[in-house]
């Protein structure tokens, strides 16, 4: 194996080698990462402080009546592993001692609590119950990490109700740009993960919702933002995690969703916001422009309770999004005048009008004299007005369409700059189902399942009502993500835990463009090769559209069209995950095997389907070097100069990754003051797969098509 070859293969499989985890709790405790679930544990004593071996400990969930029983060990510990975030209730059994009910224990997501029983001599006959005592204390291991609860969630006002924004309460958590507000709805795709945790790079934390990735393959986006009525709770780990967690660079978010108990409970809601209380833009209202519309509804409705009581629960939750807003948008467009190539009216801010030179005036080109030492290089056009045989036929069509509106307001004196105002409307729809249930098959089995389907659509904003969208966030784009998770625990004794966990996530992106299939030769006059070539480029018919035109000077901001708004995007990322672990507890050991496997496929497409022309001053500046304060932008487009132009399309055709983890850890009481946590991760990132073998990747398996037919040592030349 060659140098290079062996250097990517380290590169592409990624060990974690053992890390080992300290932590020295108030109180001694064995620590667990239980994905989603949570954990219970203690130490029984007598009244003197000794320990209690062989007491009978019952555990109840006290929402749906499920029950587990173990004994404690010879230090009188007890265990219980994989458990649903709840209430629960742990009653000791001692002959000897009275009976002892410790109740509302809760059980957090991804937590270990200590539930410490002290007995009381006595007949079994009576019982000790405490109730209301002070909070247990929660211990963790060296990971960082806080819990959002219940009432976190559903109480603390949140723009949107975008459950993530409460991330940003957790210390070691920094939002970036996007994340505030409604989660995707009117935004660009990477906000709801735009998160920096524990200094990790933004959008690439993993996100688990019942524990299993809420994130897509592609670009790690997290496509999947519950509906704070649907959850339970959530924690936010932000360093040292254990090896139990792979696959991303910076935090881990955990979210559970509710469950069903054995009482019926529901909620019917409606969140209002509108414009009645908001305050106007400040330069809207130094033009006259009244405040903007502004109508947000946020409505939905949870149910959930017993199918079959103690064994068979349910619950589900829709929640609906509805906003229209109206966004005010100050441009500076054209003059009228300057459509006819009259650029007499065109002035700085002295009234002084800013020359319009002709390109063809070059000294020292197309016959025209020799550059002296002087600046001057080219003859200004006469009284500033471009003749009408000189505009390119090309760009009369562009400026017809129109890709700009007229003004309609006086603008500022003599630039007559800012002189468009438009209050056009933007906003969105989504609708997100939830529904879970959880099945008490057998004292020892223990399954769940669950299905969330969430579409969004936000409307199109066109501030020139020319059909032309305006700029990111605000061009229509619609996208469905559908997720479905189910998962079986299987008590194989009191002290061993098997849990398998599978998962189908689906996400369906859609950008579109305007005028889709246009025609730019008969629209606009470009050659008639682009309606024929740019659809085979694309790979697809009918791709052709408006194409983006860019002024990087006088209009910079006109165009409306950012480099990418005017292009189609479309993505479907199909995602399938299996996650089995073991959890063995051996003495002051709790060891827990576990594999992390996913095949994830996607497939995308990009194209800006008419091109993409930047427009600058230079071409009708007094300078060929340097334009100064003379030249415009529009004038050069007017002549069919432009600055740069380009074409751009790139599709991933259907692809799949396979990632594999493998992961095993030691949560070791070395001490009744300390703790170890000790794992190993191995991680294969995988290579990347096309369903057809249409692209080329470095594949370490594969025979190499270029030398097939040459042998080394006897060997074909693999990669």
């Amino acid at each position: 194996m060659t140098k290079s070859i062996r250097q990517y293969l380290l590169n592409r499989i990624s060990v974690g080698v053992a890390v080992i985890a300290i932590a020295i709790p108030m109180l001694p405790v064995p620590l667990f990462s239980q994905a989603f679930y949570g954990s219970i544990v203690g130490t029984v004593t007598d009244p003197s402080s000794a320990a209690l071996r062989g007491a009978r400990i019952t555990l109840t969930n006290v929402g749906t009546d499920e029950r587990r029983q173990a004994q404690t060990d010879t230090e009188g510990n007890y265990q219980f592993l994989n458990l649903v975030p709840g209430t629960y209730r742990v009653e000791v059994e001692q002959t000897g001692f009275k009976r002892s009910t410790r109740d509302q224990i809760q059980v957090t997501v991804a937590s270990a609590v200590r539930a410490d029983i002290s007995m009381q001599l006595g007949e079994l006959t009576q019982t000790v119950e405490v109730q209301a005592t002070a909070a247990l204390l929660q211990t963790e291991n060296a990971n960082l990490s806080q819990v959002v609860e219940t009432r976190t969630v559903q109480e603390l006002p949140v723009n949107g109700r975008n459950l993530l924004n409460l991330v940003a309460i957790v210390p070691g958590v920094v939002p970036q740009g996007s994340t505030e507000g409604n989660a995707l709805t009117g935004k660009n795709v990477f906000a709801a993960g735009n998160y920096q945790i524990g200094g990790g790079v933004a959008n690439q934390s993993a996100t688990y919702f019942d524990g299993v990735p809420a994130n897509a393959g592609v670009g790690n986006l997290t496509v999947l933002v519950p509906s704070p009525d649907a959850v339970a709770e959530f924690r936010v780990q932000t360093n040292s995690n254990s090896a139990e967690y792979g696959r991303y660079a910076g935090g881990v978010v955990n979210v559970a969703s509710k469950s069903g108990t054995n009482e019926f409970h529901g909620s019917l809601y409606e969140f209002l916001r509108n414009r009645v209380l908001n305050a106007n833009n400040f330069f809207a209202n130094a033009n006259g422009t009244p405040k903007p519309a502004f109508t947000q509804n946020q409505f939905g409705v949870t149910a959930g309770g017993p199918v079959k009581k103690d064994k068979l629960f349910f619950f589900g939750a829709y929640e609906g999004y509805r906003q229209r807003q109206g966004y005010t948008y100050l441009a500076t467009v054209p003059l009228p005048a300057m459509y006819t190539g009259d650029f007499s009216g065109y002035r700085n801010a002295s009234g002084a009008v800013i020359p319009i030179y002709d390109p063809l005036t070059q000294c020292g080109q197309y016959s025209n004299p020799a550059c002296g030492t002087s600046t001057i290089q080219r003859s200004q056009f006469p009284g500033n007005v471009i003749p009408a045989s000189r505009i390119n036929p090309v760009a009369a069509k562009i400026v017809a369409f129109p890709i700009f509106a007229q003004p309609n307001q006086p603008g500022q004196p003599f630039t007559n700059n800012v002189n468009y105002s438009k209050n056009a409307s933007t906003g969105g729809d989504n609708d997100q189902y939830n529904g879970r249930f959880d099945w008490t098959v057998t004292q020892k089995i223990r399954a769940f399942g669950r299905y969330t389907r969430w579409s969004s659509a936000n409307t199109p904003f066109i501030p020139f009502n020319n059909g032309i969208y305006g700029g990111d966030p605000f061009s229509p784009e619609t996208f469905v993500t559908n997720q479905a998770v189910t998962g079986v625990t299987y008590l194989i004794s009191p002290t061993t835990v098997l849990d398998i966990r599978a998962s189908y996530g689906r996400w369906d992106y859609l950008r579109v463009q305007p005028f889709t299939g246009i025609s730019l030769s008969k629209t606009f006059g470009f050659p008639a090769y682009m309606d024929q070539q740019l659809p085979i480029i694309h790979g697809i018919a009918n791709e052709t559209s408006v194409p983006q035109f860019t002024f990087n000077s006088n209009y910079g901001a006109l165009a409306g069209q950012p480099g990418y708004v005017n292009s189609k995007i479309f993505s479907i990322d199909d995602d399938y995950v299996l996650t089995p672990s073991l959890s063995i507890v051996k003495g002051r050991h709790t060891l827990k095997f576990g594999a992390d496997w996913r095949d994830m496929q996607n497939d995308y497409y990009q194209a800006t389907g008419g091109g993409t022309f930047t427009f600058d001053n230079l071409f009708t500046s007094q300078n060929a070097l340097s334009a100064g304060a003379t030249g415009n932008a529009f004038a050069s487009l007017l002549l069919g100069y432009g600055a740069s132009g380009n074409e751009l399309s790139f599709g991933l055709p259907w692809q799949s990754l396979n990632y594999q983890g493998y992961y095993a850890q030691d949560t070791f009481q070395a001490t009744t003051k300390l703790t170890l946590t000790l794992g190993v991760r191995w991680e294969i990132p995988g290579v990347y797969k096309e369903r057809f073998n249409r692209t080329s990747v470095f594949n370490p398996h594969e025979i190499n098509p270029a030398l097939k037919n040459i042998l080394v040592n006897g060997q074909p030349v693999m990669g």
